[in-house]
């Protein structure tokens, strides 16, 4: 098997893994639905990740991780006021979430609360991957103008608010929560800038 190959099929099962655990969870998926959602044969699964099941969820996780991260700038710096920004980025989510017939938005979220105490290591995968998520977020933040302290805080508060927000629009079946949190989420934003005299935070 050439190298090329080798790490398409990788990727396939990496990829097949994300999108069964953002739909079904960990726990449900079976090594068989893996195989066939990826196209990759069972031997090729074991070559790439000799542990199995656990193993690709866990890589799943962090490449998931990396690319939802990115969304952060990608929504916010078209909007050069914060107060705009972070409640258009709700809005953004609502609408995706809707357009996707109410799937969950990310595998993440999803595996962390199923698997808090029943799988220890991707529990620990899927903390490494929030804790890098904040970390991020609150770089961001800071160079979009906030203090280290408001920016960490707010970005977990984001977190908090959207994690919760696409449980109950899923649950509900509308995109009310999701719109309430980036309402409550711009409030917070004029908070921290009213409190730091900051009147406008550009992305630039």
């Amino acid at each position: 098997m050439s190298e090329k190959l080798s790490t398409t099929t990788r990727d396939r099962l990496v990829t097949a893994v994300a999108e069964l655990m953002r739909v079904e969870g960990y726990s449900a998926i079976t090594v068989k639905q893996i195989t066939s959602a990826s196209g990759a044969p069972m031997g090729s699964l074991y070559h790439h990740f000799p542990a199995g099941k656990s193993a690709i969820a866990a890589e799943a996780l962090r490449v998931s991780g990396a690319a939802y991260i990115q969304l952060l700038p990608l929504l916010l710096d078209a909007h050069d006021d914060l107060r705009e920004a972070v409640p258009a980025a709700f809005v953004a989510a609502a609408e995706t979430i809707e357009r996707s017939g109410w799937m969950n938005m990310c595998p993440v979220g999803t595996v962390a609360g199923e698997v808090a105490d029943s799988e220890p290591d991707i529990r620990e995968v899927a903390a490494e991957v929030m804790k890098s998520w904040i970390d991020e977020g609150t770089g961001y933040f800071v160079r979009r103008g906030l203090g280290e302290a408001d920016a960490r805080e707010l970005v977990i508060a984001i977190l908090c608010a959207l994690e919760g927000a696409f449980i109950l629009s899923r649950t509900l079946r509308s995109t009310e929560p999701l719109l309430a949190a980036g309402k409550a989420m711009g409030s917070r934003v004029s908070e921290i800038m009213k409190r730091q005299g900051i009147l406008d935070i550009s992305s630039s």
